[in-house]
């Protein structure tokens, strides 16, 4: 298993806000939309630099995705911003008529996504986002597991042309991936080769991968561990490569089981390639109140319950 070590933990809602003020710099066209939460984005210093290029639309996400949408038509690369919940559940009808029909060229970059939210409980945990976005046309999904991968495909989206919705989250977790990486929407990442059963992993359960990973190896269990990023075009070619190898496969994601990157990866190999599958994600229920680690723990999501799955899933092939 190969080793990763970091030396420090960041929150990935960081590296977008650290992106946007370099992309101050680098994109004139760029301009940053807020619906009241410019704290919790990260985007105070893009708003100081660039205060010309700022839009605050106070709680009104409705409105804020129609700006978004009008100002493309202005040659505009607009990043709309809220909480994931307030930035899909709350404006799915928004996004489907005026971004996505017409493929509108925005950037709906959403924190606090998933149970890691944390306290502020199920109201506010979207679970569901996924499965939504991904189910609409022209839609371009992201789900980066750290701080700079998380920076890295803000910057990469601005020079991508579509609609793109970019989760990312509120809790510290280690930074591990490379600082000078660079970001290929849709190209999934290969953490560690293996031939025992694949892993595929998004967002901040790429971590608990690695660290269940480790763990297996040392029981001599030999595991596969895919980070995909982009959920939405989802990169099948490296998916069947890996469960060709492995024969079977554990999807794990901070996400209801139905809709997720386990039913795309469930798609793809009912299609092409029959193998057992296990999926950690959040089995058809709320969250509730807690500290990240906790609801972690409960719902099945941490490093523990992925090595109880892989055990699981070999034992089917």
């Amino acid at each position: 298993m190969k080793k990763y070590t970091y030396t420090e933990s960041k929150d990935t809602r960081s590296g977008f806000g650290d992106a946007m003020t370099e992309l101050g710099e680098s994109h004139p066209n760029v301009v940053a939309l807020c619906a009241d939460l410019v704290g919790s984005l990260k985007i105070a210093p893009f708003i100081k630099n660039h205060s010309e290029r700022f839009i605050q639309t106070g709680i009104a996400e409705a409105n804020m995705m129609g700006i978004a949408a009008g100002l493309t038509i202005g040659g505009k690369i607009p990043y709309a911003t809220t909480f994931a919940n307030f930035g899909s559940g709350r404006v799915y009808d928004q996004i489907r008529q005026s971004i996505a029909y017409s493929d509108k060229n925005v950037k709906i970059a959403v924190s606090h996504a998933g149970l890691t939210l944390g306290e502020d409980g199920a109201t506010h945990q979207i679970l569901e986002d996924l499965a939504m976005m991904r189910a609409m046309p022209n839609m371009t999904v992201i789900n980066p597991c750290d701080y700079n991968q998380t920076k890295a495909a803000t910057k990469a989206v601005a020079d991508f042309e579509g609609p793109v919705y970019l989760r990312f989250g509120r809790p510290v977790v280690p930074v591990f991936t490379p600082e000078d990486q660079k970001f290929e929407i849709g190209k999934a990442w290969m953490v560690n080769e293996g031939k025992d059963v694949t892993i595929i992993a998004t967002g901040h359960l790429v971590w608990e991968a690695i660290k269940a990973g480790e763990v297996l190896a040392e029981q001599g269990i030999d595991a596969e561990i895919i980070n995909i990023h982009t959920i939405k075009p989802l990169d099948t070619a490296a998916i069947l490569k890996s469960v060709k190898k492995t024969k079977c496969v554990v999807t794990c994601e901070e996400h209801q089981a139905n809709g997720g990157l386990g039913d795309a990866v469930a798609q793809t190999l009912a299609k092409e390639f029959l193998a057992p599958q296990e999926y950690i994600a959040v089995d058809n229920s709320f969250g509730e109140s807690g500290t990240p680690e906790q609801l972690m723990v409960k719902y099945g999501l941490d490093s523990k319950n992925i090595i109880e799955a892989v055990k699981k899933v070999i034992a089917r092939k």
